[in-house]
């Protein structure tokens, strides 16, 4: 009984090792950048304190390799700049563009005129360009 167990258990850790090791390079993250936010969607452009609404941002991805990271939200008084980012996996992948559309959800606290920057990139002398909107808190 003793030896099927340390078989048992040989086997068992045998097969842990073999599927942890078993790693796709394919399917690593390579990098992580900005990438430009194309549009915006804000469903209302008036809203109470305390409520949610989702702000949807249009991004243009060159590859299937590439898709949306998250959002980098920095907050100043009651502007909002709004930089998304992507990752780039090494791996075969078709280079047709495709629109991901992404979101976040913003809840206001306190009312007022909240300006939102969101990155669309640079210009052709290197200076960051905004879409610029504005929610107003009652």
């Amino acid at each position: 009984m003793k030896k099927i167990f340390n078989l048992s258990l040989i086997t068992l850790l045998a097969g842990f090792f073999a599927v942890s090791c078993d790693r796709n390079d394919e399917d690593e993250i390579q990098n992580v950048e900005s990438i430009k936010i194309d549009s915006v969607k804000i469903a209302q452009d008036t809203m109470d304190v305390f409520t949610i609404q989702t702000i949807k941002t249009y991004s243009t991805y060159p590859s299937a390799c590439e898709d949306f990271f998250g959002y980098d939200y920095i907050r100043n008084g009651l502007e909002r700049n709004v930089v998304a980012y992507s990752y780039t996996i090494n791996g075969t992948c078709t280079q047709a563009t495709r629109v991901g559309v992404n979101g976040f959800n913003f809840r206001p606290e306190e009312k007022g005129i909240y300006t939102f920057k969101f990155w669309k990139g640079k210009d052709s002398s290197n200076q960051n360009i905004w879409i610029e909107k504005t929610i107003v808190v009652e």
